[in-house]
């Protein structure tokens, strides 16, 4: 069994992949900063947060921000009122910063660590990720550090964060997509592709290293004690959204791109949202949270507020 990679080499892994995969990262996850974005971002934090905050969070920091799409949808939400971005990745921060301009919002970015980010203590109202714990090395120090730059009675919510035994269930659908992608490559007329002719491939090739963690709900309760946060929540999101999502990014990931029809693309999509609804109106609130394919958390620093 292969040593654990050192913090060193995550970081760098994580860097070098995530600068490569900028350009393409929203058309590849099916990012949307429309209508259905914000949704979505709503809907998670209210299946995170409890109580609802009555008021939208004054400064926030986002962890990992990536392209922009917890931060950006929520801007125009009204969720947040001042949005502050982070990401080890200058690649991510410069495509956010496109995404921004784009949709004329305000963002400030920093290229910046999890685990020493620099900003002085007690600076934000929330700090927030979607899908970035699962990539940060150490991380206690990385929830020490959340914990030192809000405010007294301020918020962490982290969501999109792969479940152990969700991790293992998405597996089967990954595996049967793999085994169909020829028949369906050529039921769409499209071929296979070839990432080694492409200009940027030696960082596509990383792909499989940047994902450090699987967590169990007990697993991010323990960091957010251990980091001095209390009225912590832990709640299960996506099951049946999930094994279809992996299937379709599968099957995709197999076919040069501009060859995937745009019909096909559109049914992905929509079906892929029609079956989100169905986990969080039925499955989520009746089912625990281990066994689905992500996990919401939320904490609070004690103190006024």
């Amino acid at each position: 069994m292969p040593a654990p990679a050192s913090p060193e080499r995550i970081k760098d892994v994580n860097e070098r992949y995530h600068d490569v995969a900028a350009g393409s990262y929203d058309s590849k996850w099916g990012i949307d900063f429309g209508e259905v974005g914000r949704a979505q971002v709503r809907t998670k934090l209210r299946k995170a947060l409890d109580p609802w905050p009555g008021e939208p969070f004054g400064d926030s920091l986002e962890i990992g921000a990536g392209t922009g799409y917890f931060s950006l949808n929520l801007l125009q939400a009204g969720l947040i009122s001042r949005a502050t971005a982070t990401d080890i990745s200058p690649g991510m921060l410069r495509q956010l910063e496109s995404n921004a301009h784009e949709l004329d919002l305000e963002v400030a970015t920093q290229v910046a660590e999890a685990e020493s980010l620099p900003f002085p203590g007690g600076s934000f109202d929330l700090v927030l990720g979607h899908a970035v714990l699962h990539h940060i090395p150490d991380l206690g120090q990385g929830f020490r550090e959340f914990h030192r730059i809000l405010r007294p009675g301020g918020t962490i919510v982290f969501c999109g964060e792969p479940s152990r035994y969700g991790d293992l269930i998405a597996a089967v659908p990954k595996r049967a997509a793999m085994l169909a992608g020829p028949l369906w490559r050529r039921a769409i007329g499209a071929e296979a592709r070839d990432y080694g002719a492409e200009p940027d491939h030696h960082g596509h090739a990383l792909e499989s290293e940047v994902d450090v963690h699987a967590f169990s709900p007990g697993d991010l309760r323990r960091f957010a004690q251990g980091a001095g946060f209390d009225s912590i929540r832990v709640r299960g999101e996506e099951l049946l959204a999930s094994m279809h999502g992996w299937t379709m990014r599968t099957l995709e990931a197999g076919a040069e791109p501009e060859q995937i029809p745009e019909a096909w693309r559109t049914f992905a999509f929509r079906s892929y949202i029609a079956l989100q609804k169905v986990d969080t109106r039925l499955l989520e609130p009746r089912l625990p949270p281990e066994l689905f394919y992500n996990l919401l958390v939320s904490a609070r620093r004690p103190g006024a507020g």
